[in-house]
């Protein structure tokens, strides 16, 4: 709003505070006697395209606002602008210094020996260099088996590290005397590594372990003539041939775990306040990661950095996402919200109950997140059709479609990921077998959750709004036009004319939201109307795509079911 008067600019600052959701219907341009004209500009209704509106001041009152808001607006400005520098200079030193460290370290090449153990004798395999924090990494490849199937062989490689004191220093790596041996002590614990049967060695494909020894009662001696030795036995009754490499400086767990902490919470703070965008952020925090490693002397190759990428599990995330994508262009998921409030006859909880089953239905096979982002428009329109208060409505909605995600592999990322790890498949969870082991933690879940949602909101009133969208708008306006007029001042003719045509248009609006509420109070709700519109307005867009579309997605989910078969899986 702009006046010729210096109060005006108060009544103006409060309009333009009004949320924009303020339905406003009408501009007012109020003429003042002496020839000059107060405009206020109004934000269209809800549903209509919204408007950014500039409430201009004229100019008596210009050279106020210099004095009092221009000083402030400036220091912000200032503030702003230092901040942002600051922000880039410390992100530009941050990439400089992992960039340096990268350049600095060489990539850690693993060096590959090949041993071979006899039947019923140790092998035993010398590392000159002394291992640093009383560690030793240790990495074997060959005919071995997973962790999680030791229980289902008897045959076992035993491996052990020894601490030796030599009486001259050592010459000949492949082989010692025992003459020249001045003391041995066990350092570490036994690691037992479960193996094939004879007759399967040298046929299974190469299976790698590895593990870390913590050396006990072990202290780096000072002088060149001890050294460490990795021994090695198995119970077969034949040769073992295997690949052994070493690391005498690994990292430290407990330092690793602090370093991962703080470039967790790194990256979250780059994320939640928006410092830059979380693409960059990701990629910042990446970098730092393989420069932290690269300065505890293990950086990664290439091929190494690319290994970590789980390329299946972002393939069927994009397959899942783009199939979503295209379901949604045919309309089938509107088109079901209103199948669901014809069917419930536009009661409350039969609605709700609808919406919250399909979306869990709907999540099972796809993804979760777009599928409650897709649910969402159709289900506020419900809720005004419905009178209902659509906080409550979503809440539930998006409850659902987590507890739905969560019983496929397929229906939440973090569930593709862990159906993807190869651990979880060589262990042989399969789809179904990931059905069958979700399947009834998620229905306890679900029973529980409705039962909860049903207690909380046990009276139906609270689901609903406590008076008409209508009305609390008209309020919301009345409210807008009274502050106005309260804030003008009887200093001038002038003020007293904006401020008179302001309550009339209160009081012409008070008259319009008595009438509505007697209207809302005695008339009933037209099911059949909103029915219609709904079915006019939320059709099937494209049958051929929903047909083509459908049918992939059965074939997507019976490929999924047919993979569980090991025979045909394989």
């Amino acid at each position: 709003m702009s006046a010729t008067c210096s109060k005006t600019k108060t009544s103006a600052e409060n309009l333009h505070d009004t949320p924009q959701s303020t339905k406003l219907e009408n501009s007012e341009q109020i003429h003042c006697p002496n020839g000059t004209h107060v405009k206020i500009l109004v934000i269209p209704p809800l549903g209509e395209d919204a408007q950014i509106v500039d409430l201009q001041e004229v100019d008596i009152f210009k050279e106020q606002q210099k004095l009092n808001n221009i000083h402030l607006p400036k220091a912000k400005r200032k503030w702003k602008k230092y901040v942002k520098y600051a922000k880039v200079a410390v992100l530009i030193a941050i990439w400089i210094g992992c960039s340096c460290v990268l350049m600095a370290k060489h990539v850690t090449v693993e060096e590959v020996h090949q041993v071979s153990v006899p039947k019923n004798t140790n092998k035993g395999y010398i590392i000159t260099e002394i291992p640093r924090h009383g560690k030793l990494w240790v990495r074997l490849g060959g005919a071995l088996l997973p962790p999680y199937y030791s229980n289902l062989s008897t045959h076992s490689l035993r491996v052990w590290v020894q601490f030796v004191v030599l009486l001259n220093p050592l010459k000949n790596r492949t082989k010692i005397k025992e003459s020249s041996i001045l003391f041995v002590q066990n350092v570490s614990s036994v690691w037992t590594v479960p193996l094939v049967t004879e007759n399967l060695i040298g046929v299974v494909p190469e299976v790698k372990q590895k593990h870390e020894f913590k050396l006990t009662n072990f202290t780096e001696a000072p002088f060149s003539s001890c050294i460490v030795r990795v021994n090695m036995k198995t119970n077969l009754k034949t040769n073992l041939p295997l690949s052994l490499s070493y690391n005498v400086h690994p990292i430290n767990v407990d330092d690793g775990v602090i370093y991962a902490a703080l470039v967790l919470v790194l990256l979250y703070v780059l994320i939640i306040f928006e410092v830059i965008h979380r693409t960059l952020a990701a990629m910042l925090i990446s970098t730092l990661s393989i420069a932290i490693l690269a300065a505890n002397n293990a950086r990664p190759g290439l091929d190494e950095v690319v290994s970590w990428i789980d390329i299946e599990t972002l393939l069927l995330l994009f397959s899942m996402m783009t199939l979503v994508s295209i379901f949604s262009e045919t309309g089938i998921f509107d088109y079901t919200a209103v199948l669901a409030y014809k069917w419930t006859n536009g009661r409350e909880w039969p609605l709700i109950n609808s919406l919250c089953l399909l979306t869990a239905i709907l999540s099972c096979f796809l993804d979760n997140v777009t599928t409650g982002l897709l649910m969402t428009p159709i289900t506020i329109r419900l809720c005004e059709v419905t009178k209902l208060d659509p906080i409550p409505v979503l809440i539930s909605m998006i409850i659902f479609s987590n507890i739905g995600g969560a019983i496929t592999p397929i229906g939440d990322p973090p569930n593709v990921i862990i159906a993807s790890n190869p651990d979880v498949v060589k262990s042989g969870v399969n789809f179904t077998t990931f059905i069958l082991h979700m399947g009834v933690g998620v229905l306890l879940v679900s029973v529980f959750t409705y039962l909860h949602l049903r207690f909380l909101y046990r009276n139906v009133r609270d689901l609903r709004y406590n008076e008409p969208r209508e009305v609390l708008e008209l309020k919301r306006e009345i409210a807008v036009w009274q502050r106005a007029a309260a804030c003008m001042s009887s200093y001038s003719k002038d003020e007293e004319v904006v401020k008179e045509t302001l309550k009339k248009r209160s009081s012409r609006l008070i008259g319009k939201l008595n009438t509505k509420t007697r209207i809302h109070m005695s008339q009933a709700e037209n099911y059949e109307g909103n029915l219609e519109d709904l079915q006019k307005k939320y059709p099937i867009r494209d049958k051929p795509l929903l047909i083509k579309s459908g049918l992939t997605l059965i074939f997507v989910v019976v490929l999924f079911f047919l993979h569980s078969n090991p025979e045909i899986g394989s």
